[in-house]
């Protein structure tokens, strides 16, 4: 998803639930991810090119930083660490085929997106379950605004022009992304909250 669409879920998510100074290292990691450094060799950050396997690896790690660092006397990388983990959550539902196929379960009229379970196990490990390829050049020129609609016009189903919904611009789908990204923010926030002791919980959310 964009950088201010990853910076107003996070925000949407955890305000309440964290102090001021943790959100705002929370949401400068969340945002480092889509920086150049993180946009080539790491698929993982952002569930592209089907790395499945390797994104929700990388999910577990995080949360083992997370748990590492509050053992120690500082909480600084534990915010950091959240901060990385929040940004690949909430791009798998904008990078993958999940929202596509949680609607294909409902004929006719859907629910409405705040409905959207974010977890549903048929889902997440369903063998049908993809996310998009990067076909550059084609993939490049997508973010040029004035070539967007050439490149569209040639790259494949699967690519992440094409499949993407990293923003509105999408259509009414981003709704679904986007609900679901925030409520997974929130239970992975819950999940700390059940794997860590009162002490470093407290610790973490600094409130």
């Amino acid at each position: 998803m964009l950088i201010p669409i990853h910076e107003e879920m996070t925000r949407a998510a955890l305000s309440s639930r964290v102090s001021p100074r943790a959100l705002e290292i929370m949401i400068a990691a969340n945002r480092k991810q889509d920086a150049l450094s993180g946009q080539f060799g790491h698929d993982e950050y952002h569930f592209d090119n089907n790395a499945l396997d390797a994104g929700h690896r990388y999910i577990i790690e995080q949360r083992g930083y997370i748990l590492t660092a509050l053992l120690a006397p500082g909480v600084l990388s534990a915010w950091v660490a959240f901060g990385r983990l929040t940004h690949t959550v909430q791009d798998f539902y904008a990078h993958t085929n999940y929202v596509a196929m949680w609607l294909d379960q409902y004929e006719g009229t859907p629910p409405a997106p705040p409905e959207i379970d974010p977890v549903q196990k048929s889902l997440v490990e369903s063998p049908n379950m993809y996310s998009g390829r990067i076909y550059l050049p084609l993939d490049a020129l997508y973010f040029v605004p004035f070539l967007q609609k050439i490149s569209l016009a040639f790259l494949p189903q699967d690519s992440h022009g094409k499949m993407n919904l990293d923003s509105p611009k999408q259509g009414p789908r981003f709704a679904y992304a986007r609900a679901a990204a925030v409520k997974r923010t929130q239970y992975e926030f819950e999940i700390l909250e059940k794997i860590l002791t009162p002490e470093m919980f407290a610790k973490f959310t600094d409130v």
